[in-house]
C-alpha cells in the first residue's frame, strides 16, 4: 500500500514531471474526469521565486512572501490536489495548469503558489480517473486526508478547501 502524506496513491498514474508534461503537451493524460496530485520529492525547504505564472485577465499571479511561507507544510510532499471535471478532462486541465505556470495568460488560477517554487519544473504529477460527478468528492477526500495528517493544514498550493 503506497501512501504519500497518508493519501493512498493506488490507482494513480506513474508520476511525471511538470517539465515532461509540458514537453509532451500531456499526451499520455486521459481526456476523462478525475483528480491529480502534485508532489515535491525534496525534503529541503524550498527556495521561492517571483511567480512564473501568467497574467490572466490582467491579474497578477504573485503572492507575497508571507503567504507562501505561511502556507508551506514542513515535511509534506503533496503540494497541490486538483480536479478535472470539465468537458476535456484531465489532459485539458493539466495543460491549463502548466501553460499558466509557463507564463501564458490561461484561466487556471488554482495552484498559483506552485509557480513560486524555484524547482517547479521538477514537481511530479499523478492523476486518477473518476466519473465526472465523483471528481469533486475525490478531491475533497484527498485534501481532508492530507489535512488530518498535517495538523489541519491544506496542501501548500490549495488555498480554498
Amino acid at each position: 500500500m503506497t501512501l504519500i502524506d497518508q493519501v493512498l496513491v493506488v490507482g494513480f498514474s506513474k508520476p511525471e514531471t511538470i517539465a515532461e508534461l509540458c514537453r509532451t503537451r500531456c499526451d499520455g493524460v486521459p481526456d476523462s474526469a478525475g483528480i491529480y496530485l502534485i508532489e515535491r520529492t525534496s525534503d529541503n525547504t524550498p527556495r521561492y521565486i517571483t511567480s512564473t505564472g501568467g497574467r490572466f485577465k490582467g491579474k497578477d499571479p504573485n503572492y507575497s512572501r508571507e503567504v507562501f511561507e505561511s502556507n508551506w507544510v514542513t515535511g509534506a510532499h503533496i503540494v497541490y490536489v486538483g480536479k478535472a471535471a470539465g468537458k476535456k478532462g484531465l489532459r485539458r486541465r493539466l495543460n491549463q495548469l502548466i501553460d499558466f505556470g509557463c507564463g501564458k495568460p490561461t484561466g487556471h488560477r488554482g495552484g498559483r503558489l506552485l509557480w513560486h517554487l524555484e524547482d517547479n519544473q521538477n514537481l511530479l504529477v499523478r492523476w486518477r480517473e473518476h466519473p465526472k460527478d465523483e471528481a469533486d468528492r475525490a478531491e475533497s477526500a484527498a485534501i481532508a486526508i492530507f489535512k488530518k495528517s498535517h495538523q489541519g493544514m491544506r496542501p501548500f498550493a490549495n488555498m480554498n478547501k
